[in-house]
C-alpha cells in the first residue's frame, strides 16, 4: 500500500513530457507583439503613464506656485514689519527730540527769569 496508482518511472516521464508539449502549446498560441489586442493594451498603458506624468507634473506646479505664494506672503509681511518698525523708531525718536527741545527751552525760560530776578536784585542793590 505504498504507491495506490503505481506510478513508476515511465508513467511520471510520460506526465512530464505531456506537461512540456501542453507548456509549448500554451507559448505557441500567446498573443504575439503586433497582435490588436497586445497593441491596444499597450496603447492603453502608455495613455496611463502620460495621464500619471501629467498629473505628477501638474501637482509639481501647483506646488511651485504654492511656494512662491508662500515666499511672497513672507516677504510682505517682512517688509510690513520692518516699515513699522522704522515708523516706531522714528516717534520714539521725535518724542526724545521734542522732549529734549522742552528740556532746553524749559532750562532757557529758568535762566532767563533768575538773570532777570538778579538783574533786578542788582538793580535794587544801586
Amino acid at each position: 500500500m505504498r504507491h495506490p496508482n503505481e506510478n513508476g518511472f515511465a508513467d511520471r516521464r510520460k506526465a512530464a513530457d505531456e506537461a512540456k508539449k501542453l507548456l509549448l502549446k500554451k507559448f505557441a498560441t500567446a498573443p504575439k507583439p503586433d497582435d490588436p489586442e497586445v497593441v491596444a493594451k499597450r496603447l492603453e498603458r502608455e495613455a496611463i503613464t502620460a495621464a500619471r506624468e501629467a498629473r505628477r507634473a501638474e501637482r509639481e506646479m501647483m506646488k511651485q506656485q504654492e511656494n512662491e505664494r508662500q515666499l511672497a506672503e513672507a516677504a510682505a509681511r517682512t517688509e510690513a514689519a520692518d516699515a513699522e518698525a522704522r515708523a516706531d523708531a522714528e516717534a520714539r525718536e521725535s518724542a526724545d527730540r521734542d522732549r529734549i527741545s522742552r528740556v532746553i527751552a524749559d532750562e532757557a525760560e529758568r535762566k532767563a527769569e533768575r538773570d532777570r530776578r538778579y538783574a533786578a536784585r542788582k538793580a535794587r542793590q544801586r
